[in-house]
């Protein structure tokens, strides 16, 4: 079953940007996925298992690392990238 996601990341910190973009990079390094990026938000795609495991592992680090985190998603069955 494939997956998509627009997921939004709001660091309730003061220097958000490298948060941010830490998380992007942490996603678009695993190759099974699809990761678009632009200013409003980042849409994840792939297959449900490997989408789901990547945004539990990194959501979790980035509570862990910078505290609190606001994050915003939306889950559509299906490939929307396609």
């Amino acid at each position: 079953m494939k997956l998509s996601v627009e997921i939004s990341k709001y660091p309730l910190h003061e220097d958000y940007v490298p948060f941010i973009k830490d998380f992007i990079e942490r996603l678009k390094a695993h190759q099974e996925l699809k990761v678009i990026s632009n200013s409003m938000s980042t849409q994840v795609f792939g297959d449900y298992d490997v989408v789901m495991g990547q945004l539990q592992k990194n959501m979790k680090r980035s509570f862990e690392e910078y505290g609190k985190v606001v994050f915003v998603c939306k889950f559509i069955s299906g490939d929307l990238s396609a």
